[in-house]
């Protein structure tokens, strides 16, 4: 550990030294050793990054979902990374997280640029994280990829007490805050001059994120962000007037409604906010006073009981669908990043492309329920077929259930009481 960080610059103060302490089993800590040592690395130098790169993410992943809610609080799913990159394509420029955890964000923009040739030197990473040991992860996680992790920066106090980027005006922002954190000392910055929209409430820290995060944007930037799905539609503590000026100043850009269980450290349902500075500027089509809505509450799938992920196919169902209608026409030579083209259709109970004046008539709330509507219904339903199919089912169970309960009244009367 000691040769790792002289050699490495980023690491030095940062990667543990306790392999040496008593408390921990040799044994143990042998067999660590032959398993990684008899991993088949290769030869190439790049390729021996990316397998312990990989090796790096999985093992963040499995202890994540081991830890559960303590695990969730240093890691995004990898599938809703993957969303928000593909959505926010950040090809070239800054790419800043205030709220960093581990670095998925970073890791995931970088292998976007890979993944789609464009060269990684495009692009400079910039993060800030309160927990150290989170931050320690974070700078691991950066530097066995070969990621300059230089400013991103730790210290106790936060990104609302003590903003280590103050200047930085970021061409994307892409975070996962803490939902609904109470904590977050707004009594002290009531007055702070990140609120351009409105002083947000004490009790709660999600509307300072919003403008923590637009503080930052530069004049064409772009962010996409994680956020519980009640500030869809909050009006305590002024939330209301602030999400009407920031609807108001065509600020928002798309509302994704996500499906339940796919964070590990909470069950509140969650929903994806993609804002941009300027919806005019020519590198996309002239979006101002649209929003474009879409509920995928009924997408991903689970990989155990209270878990669930969005597959590949789900991704790109929705960064498609949000490619397409942010883009230029077929007609006027309209491409993204991605390969998708213009012709973009609103989908019941999918996705709608909305007019801001519809948003003020249901008083400025954003769940996407209320825009996409119902999914149409199949023309070729059979009532008789389908209520049959019901019937027989429902008997198949009365029947199972009686079994069981005539088993379970056998096994009961074998049990030996003591006076017996």
């Amino acid at each position: 550990m000691d040769a790792i960080e002289r050699e490495n610059q980023s690491l030095k103060g940062v990667l543990p030294k306790v392999y040496a302490r008593q408390n921990l089993d040799p044994t143990s800590l042998g067999e660590l050793i032959d398993l990684i040592g008899n991993i088949a690395l290769g030869d190439a130098k790049s390729r021996s990054a990316d397998v312990l790169g990989h090796v790096f993410e999985y093992f963040l992943g499995e202890f994540a979902l081991a830890e559960g809610k303590k695990g969730g609080q240093f890691y995004t799913p990898r599938s809703v990374v993957e969303l928000l990159v593909e959505m926010l394509e950040p090809y070239k420029g800054r790419v800043f997280d205030p709220c960093c955890g581990s670095g998925g964000m970073f890791v995931q923009s970088e292998k976007f640029v890979k993944d789609h040739q464009g060269r990684l030197n495009d692009i400079s990473i910039y993060g800030q994280e309160s927990n150290r040991t989170t931050w320690r992860l974070c700078k691991m996680n950066l530097a066995i990829r070969g990621i300059d992790s230089s400013q991103v920066k730790w210290n106790n106090e936060g990104s609302f007490l003590n903003d280590a980027h103050k200047d930085l005006k970021a061409d994307y922002i892409i975070a996962n805050p803490p939902f609904n954190v109470s904590d977050w000392s707004g009594d002290l910055l009531r007055n702070d001059g990140r609120w351009k929209f409105g002083t947000p409430p004490s009790g709660n820290a999600n509307y300072a994120w919003i403008q923590h995060f637009l503080y930052h944007l530069a004049p064409n930037g772009q962010a996409g962000f994680v956020l519980a799905k009640g500030a869809l539609t909050t009006k305590t503590g002024g939330e209301g007037e602030i999400r009407k000026a920031l609807v108001e100043s065509d600020l928002i850009d798309c509302i994704v409604n996500l499906p339940a269980k796919l964070f590990l450290n909470t069950q509140i349902p969650a929903s994806l906010w993609f804002m941009s500075r300027n919806r005019s500027n020519g590198k996309f089509r002239n979006r101002t006073g649209e929003i474009l809505f879409m509920d995928a509450r009924n997408l991903g799938h689970l990989i155990n009981r209270r878990t669930k992920v969005l597959s590949e196919e789900d991704i790109g169902t929705i960064s498609d669908t949000y490619h397409n209608w942010r883009n230029k026409s077929p007609s006027d030579g309209g491409v993204s990043a991605s390969g998708g083209q213009g012709g973009y259709e609103d989908v019941k109970g999918f996705c709608a492309s909305v007019q801001k004046e519809w948003v003020a008539e249901l008083d400025y709330v954003l769940p996407p329920g209320r825009y996409v509507g119902l999914p149409e219904e199949e023309d070729d339903f059979d009532f008789v077929e389908r209520f049959t199919s019901l019937k027989a089912e429902f008997e198949s169970q009365l029947k199972e259930e009686a079994e069981l309960n005539e088993r379970i009244l056998e096994n009961l009367s074998k049990i030996k009481m003591p006076d017996d």
